[in-house]
């Protein structure tokens, strides 16, 4: 009905509805973390692809595209999830940690795709295959991205009373 309001649920115990400040934030599940972090560029590089009528895109998205991610979902995620709760991670600004984290990762994955991209020609079956080139983009792009959202999702899920210090 127009102009009513819906009630908020109520505690069996108490009576009231609960505050918006005790409730907890979701766990942090790295498994379902590694998950989105490959099918979410794997759907978007495969649309894009698809769009674009690129097969190569398309390979790439299953491959080195979110192939990237997935393991560098995983990396943070299990570096994340050994960290104690007074460490520098666990206390400073949610922005600037997720940067940090996000540039860290690309420059790696830079170093190792210009790296394999002037390597991996050098095998004769890989001589005239266009997908060592495209470790020089894939690679750290897929770093920063998946870095950067693993991070973020990881400080969103420490309760608030352990992130204030």
């Amino acid at each position: 009905m127009p102009g009513r309001t819906k009630q908020r649920p109520t505690t069996p115990d108490t009576g009231t509805a609960p505050t918006p400040d005790t409730t907890a934030p979701p766990r942090f599940v790295l498994w379902r973390e590694v998950l989105i972090a490959y099918a979410a560029p794997a759907v978007m590089a495969s649309a894009g692809g698809f769009a674009t009528g690129q097969s190569e895109l398309r390979i790439a998205a299953l491959t080195t595209i979110a192939g990237t991610s997935a393991l560098v979902a995983t990396l943070v995620g299990l570096r994340h999830r050994r960290r104690s709760a007074d460490s520098w991670a666990a206390r400073g600004p949610v922005p600037l940690l997720s940067l940090a984290f996000g540039l860290g990762c690309a420059v790696v994955a830079l170093a190792l795709g210009l790296a394999a991209a002037e390597l991996l020609p050098r095998i004769p079956a890989l001589a005239d295959s266009p997908w060592p080139g495209r470790l020089r983009i894939d690679l750290p792009l897929s770093a920063a991205i998946a870095a950067t959202m693993t991070t973020w999702r990881w400080r969103a899920s420490l309760p608030r009373r352990r992130r204030a210090h």
